[in-house]
């Protein structure tokens, strides 16, 4: 018989007795997912065995222990010693970070159990580490949910400050809506998809087309920004204001072409479960855009800060204050261009130090929304500027206190406010503005941006 029929008979017996084993259990989707996981395993080592057994080279010297299948992962061909790989992912007791270990003995057969005397595999340290891993899952789940719930809250507010009052439109404004807008959305997604149970359906997978769309337009809104406000930097007068088009473009049009791609890709080769496993390389597809982005912009950052450095020299200030300004001036565009990922993107291996890595990545990631609007919002001067005037206005107006005469001389000096504010955005003036000081101010030696 052939050897292939003979490997299509051996799953089919196996997966026969591990249907029977629990006849009076029906099936829940996850473990007959858990089930048709190890099943896929098996048939897999079987053909890999068949395989080797064919076109094996009798070249190899000494004992050797051949490929076989211990029930949950399958084993190469090995010299005598320890071999160990990765623990299987088919239990959410296991820790696939552990590593599950398999002698082969110098007799060229593979070690047994001192009790039951049948060969074995040590997957003990497969569950060393569960009770911590899992008592870390529970905290990261619980930061996530607090970082973008304030952020929602702070990016809305934000958004309807923003919208409310005209006095602030202007286009660094309108850039700043669809970051905050993109955050918004990223959050939501982030959040339903971390809720939701997750089941092997069409509506799962669109949810995580939709989380990478959302994902990638919130980093090329940075890398808009980014753009937007190195152009303003380098070039120093503007004959016209710059065209949104092609930043609405790059924000919302472009991440729709890698998503798309990943999409196709994930269907046709890595069709897993939801498309939650990230053990395939086509994520680069996601990925790599994004950190191209990221690179970009932390140039952008570097050209943005040699060029405040120079400016600030022609003023002849004392150098531990030129650079303490630099210093402030590049710690306020670090979160609004993401340069933070591009200065913690390598991981380290040690256990607690990665541990650390990955709390301060963590509150990095998912409070990002929280920390640009605080500071592009919150803490931006014309907003407080116009919150403050109307917050007096709406006192005055409750506390009836004034005449008619104050009343025209107040709504006087509003008018002439906004029509002030209104001439710091037009053409005409040639300059944006960021957090209240004009782009041209932002390198005198008064200036308290920098």
């Amino acid at each position: 018989m052939d050897l292939s029929c003979i490997v299509y008979l051996l799953v089919l017996c196996s997966l026969d007795k591990l249907v029977e084993a629990t006849p009076q259990e029906p099936l829940t989707h996850l473990t007959q997912w858990m089930h048709n996981r190890i099943s896929k395993a098996q048939f897999q080592c079987f053909q890999r065995i068949v395989k080797e057994s064919n076109t094996r080279a009798k070249s190899n010297v000494g004992p050797v222990c051949n490929m076989t299948w211990d029930g949950w992962l399958c084993w190469d061909e090995s010299e005598p010693g320890e071999k160990e790989q990765n623990c299987p992912g088919y239990y959410k007791d296991f820790d696939t970070q552990a590593m599950a270990t398999k002698v082969c003995t110098d007799t060229g057969e593979w070690g047994r159990h001192p009790t039951s005397n049948r060969t074995w595999t040590d997957f003990r340290n497969c569950q060393a580490n569960v009770t911590h891993h899992g008592a870390a899952a529970m905290t990261h789940f619980y930061l996530i949910m607090i970082g973008h719930g304030l952020s929602l809250v702070s990016l809305l507010i934000s958004l309807g400050i923003f919208f409310y009052f005209k006095s602030l439109s202007c286009q660094r404004i309108t850039l700043h809506k669809n970051l905050f807008f993109s955050f918004v959305l990223n959050s939501v997604v982030t959040v339903t998809w971390f809720l939701v149970q997750k089941e092997d359906t069409a509506s799962c997978k669109l949810l995580s087309f939709i989380q990478m769309y959302t994902m990638s337009c919130n980093y090329f809104w940075m890398l808009c920004e980014g753009i937007y406000l190195h152009t303003l930097i380098v070039v120093a007068v503007f004959a016209e204001k710059q065209h949104l088009l092609w930043y609405y473009l790059l924000g919302w049009g472009f991440p729709l072409v890698p998503a798309v791609i990943y999409s196709i890709a994930r269907q046709c080769y890595y069709n897993d479960k939801c498309w939650v496993s990230p053990a395939t390389s086509l994520l680069y597809i996601i990925h790599a855009p994004i950190c191209a982005a990221l690179v970009v912009n932390f140039f952008f950052l570097l050209n943005i800060v040699r060029i405040l450095i120079t400016k600030l020299r022609v003023t002849h200030q004392a150098e531990s204050s030129l650079y303490m300004r630099a210093v402030r001036a590049t710690l306020i565009l670090i979160p609004l261009l993401g340069i933070q990922y591009v200065l913690l993107a390598y991981k380290p291996h040690d256990h607690w130090i990665a541990e650390i890595y990955l709390y301060i990545m963590n509150i990095l990631m998912h409070h990002q929304g929280l920390l640009v609007s605080t500071i592009f919002c919150f803490f931006n001067g014309e907003v407080q500027t116009v919150l403050r005037r109307h917050w007096n206005l709406q006192r005055m107006q409750f506390a009836g206190t004034f005449a008619n005469a104050d009343i025209f001389r107040s709504a006087s000096y509003v008018a002439s406010s906004l029509t002030e504010v209104h001439r710091c955005y037009s053409i005409e003036s040639h300059t944006e503005h960021i957090n209240g000081k004009s782009y041209s101010d932002i390198f005198r030696s008064d200036s308290p941006f920098v």
